[in-house]
């Protein structure tokens, strides 16, 4: 500016002697602002043609403002007050654990009792930052979390928080993404991607070029339609190239492009593995609710109703297993929506009929029950008439139902407006408040999404379709094109699915299996019967499906999660005489014996979920080496573990000390 003679000495001096550049840049304009339009249009030429600092800065405050303006609109009332607390907080993990690699995320919760086995946290303010004063901040952050646990209310919270100034100042640009909508793109460039973000930054090239601190969040791994493929993505390094979608996200996540953006990504577990651990710099899990947190939000959600909220707590608290699955609030929803329309009709009901929600396909039939009918609790039951609204709904649920069910194959759990034409889906009917209840959208910039309000509620539906169908078609409805061997009778269906369950190395499966075990159940076919279901149409296969999950407990190997959802199976059926036989002589110590494979398995699934356990797990005096063996994959999640007066030989200290070293390990107390 000095040579172009639009700054005396005295002037440049004066510049100069600002502390900080962006008081530097305010003092330039300011001089050159009092000197008339021409020195201004001269600064404004050359700040065009210049690629300094200067440029960057002044572009780079301009668009952040205007970024910031944006998000504050955008995000500024979309939270609810109960989400906060609990989010303030992650857990800070050293990686995923083999259990959330491997097994369903209900699984996962009910296996670890919603307990996860770590001490450290992290305050979400602190996130982004250093851990210590010799460490650098991470580039490259993933949050994991199962489904229905808060992510995306997380990157919400984080949004909001950051547009009001409250944390990370640091950053400029915090550019929030949905892989719900990067699925609606073929090819994009990381310029453009940044655009994607946000529409209003006309000049990308300034954040690509790291010009200013940068927050890329890519929200919802698990919902990507295409696997990220880090050993065969082609290296990129031009920000304005188009490339495919998953291409663009690896060279993002390897530092090939935005090098100096950070990234944060949010997933179920399961889908978290995709990215190399090596690429991860900090890694951390959104816990379930505590105690005080679950009655809070049941609080809130009978805001008008206290002691109906008390008593949906009371009847949660009463089920062990539905309690441990209420620390998800996606599932505390439902089951609090279900039970405390339970408490709302019990008393319309016979003594006999009135049977409180325990398993999960009871919770879901009195949900689905309650959309069916219009019944919700916030609202007066609509005025449809009966028969209108039954035929309505079948003609809905079977054709969400489908969907539903190939969906889940092929692990899909967004669908958009071509996927609801390809399944006979009359989008008129998705107005209804019927859908609401079980299929939401999301409009966005090119299109529409469609997803089911929680991965429990597709699986549900899923369950559904296949029962139904699996009465009158022929052939196996695994294979969507119906070419494949006849396969003539429900049984024939019912063996298919728990087999294809139980070979599914992702696990994917098991809650399928378990509501369609469920639909076999008594309580479950007066529940729906003339809604979805036909009355007493279970008793005819009831016998020989309970036949078919015995069949998966016979096993001289050792127990794995598969036998105890099978057990979970029979628990769903209402078939309860195992368990209850194994329960009884745990209770009065009389194991020894009459540990077969079948009641190992009954053993493994009452370890998670029998109050004999809650305090101390006492397995003394009925223990023989084999069956010890059998059962440690199971005895990990033991907080305190009684093995004395049992006849082991000298090599199950190496057993258990095998045991007591894994990363999953729970193990608190061994005696």
């Amino acid at each position: 500016l000095r040579r172009l003679e639009l700054l005396t000495a005295e002037e440049a001096a004066q510049v100069q002697a600002a502390s900080s550049l962006p008081e530097q840049v305010r003092a330039v304009v300011d001089v050159l602002a009092s000197k008339g339009s021409q020195a201004s249009q001269s600064l404004q030429s050359f700040i065009e043609t210049s690629n300094s600092q200067l440029y960057l800065h002044i572009t780079v405050q301009h668009l952040g403002q205007k970024h910031l303006e944006s998000l504050q609109s955008s995000y500024g009332n979309s939270l609810e007050p109960g989400a906060l607390q609990r989010l303030s907080n992650l857990l800070l993990v050293e990686g995923l654990t083999d259990i959330q690699q491997k097994e369903h995320d209900i699984l996962q919760v009910e296996t670890t009792k919603g307990l996860p086995n770590v001490s450290k946290s992290i305050p979400l303010e602190k996130l982004f930052l250093p851990l210590s004063k010799v460490s650098i901040p991470p580039r490259i952050s993933v949050t994991v979390g199962v489904a229905g646990i808060g992510k995306s209310t997380l990157v919400k919270l984080f949004v909001c928080t950051w547009a009001k100034g409250d944390i990370n100042r640091d950053i400029m640009f915090v550019l929030p993404l949905t892989f719900r909508e990067l699925n609606t793109y073929e090819k994009l460039s990381a310029e453009r991607l940044i655009c994607l973000a946000s529409p209003h930054i006309t000049e990308p090239g300034c954040i690509s070029a790291g010009a200013a601190r940068t927050l890329l969040i890519l929200d919802g791994l698990d919902e990507f339609k295409t696997p990220l493929d880090f050993s065969n993505a082609v290296v990129c390094t031009d920000p304005k190239k188009e490339i495919q979608v998953d291409n663009l996200i690896t060279n993002i996540i390897r530092g090939n492009l935005l090098q100096e953006a950070s990234v944060w990504v949010t997933s179920r577990p399961a889908a978290a593995r995709q990215i190399p651990g090596g690429l991860v710099d900090r890694m951390t899990e959104i816990g379930g609710f505590g105690a005080a947190e679950m009655k809070d939000f049941l609080d809130q959600m009978f805001l008008d109703n206290r002691d109906l909220s008390s008593q949906v707590l009371k009847h949660i608290r009463a089920n062990r297993s539905l309690h441990v699955l209420c620390t998800i609030p996606g599932f505390c929803w439902i089951s609090g929506s279900s039970i405390a329309y339970f408490l709302k009709h019990c008393s319309d009901q016979s003594q006999e009929a009135a049977v409180v929600p325990r398993t999960l396909s009871e919770i879901y039939s009195y949900y689905f029950k309650m959309a069916l009918s219009g019944d919700w609790l916030e609202k007066p039951r609509e005025t449809l008439r009966i028969e209108q609204a039954v035929n309505t709904s079948k003609k809905l649920v079977g054709s969400l139902g489908r969907l539903a069910f190939y969906g889940l194959l092929r692990k899909k759990h967004v669908f958009y407006e071509q996927d609801m034409k390809a399944y006979g889906i009359d989008l008129s009917l998705l107005h209804s408040s019927l859908s609401t209840r079980l299929l939401l959208k999301e409009d966005m910039q090119t299109s529409t999404a469609y997803f089911f309000p929680h991965l429990t509620i597709q699986e549900f539906l899923a369950a559904l379709y296949y029962y139904t169908a699996a009465k009158r078609t022929i052939f196996d409805l695994f294979m969507e094109s119906g070419v494949s061997w006849p396969k003539l009778g429900f049984l024939n269906h019912f063996r298919s699915a728990i087999q294809r369950a139980l070979q599914a190395e992702d696990r994917q499966l098991d809650i399928f299996v378990r509501f369609l075990s469920g639909l076999l159940s008594p309580q479950v076919n007066k529940l729906l019967c003339g809604w979805l279901l036909v009355k007493d149409e279970h008793s005819g296969f009831r016998s020989q499906a309970i036949s078919i999950l015995q069949g998966c407990l016979n096993t001289d190997c050792a127990i794995s999660s598969r036998a105890v959802n099978a057990m979970r199976c029979l628990q769903e059926i209402q078939h309860t005489d195992i368990a209850q036989a194994v329960e009884e002589a745990m209770k009065s110590e009389s194991l020894a014996g009459m540990l077969t494979p079948t009641n190992c398995s009954a053993l493994a699934y009452l370890l998670q979920v029998s109050d004999v356990c809650l305090e101390e797990t006492n397995l003394s005096n009925c223990l023989t080496y084999n069956v010890c063996k059998s059962l440690l994959s199971q005895l990990l999640f033991c907080h305190s573990l009684r093995l004395d007066n049992n006849q082991f030989k000298d090599d199950v200290m190496e057993l258990l000390g095998s045991v007591l070293s894994v990363k999953d390990c729970q193990i608190q107390r061994l005696r």
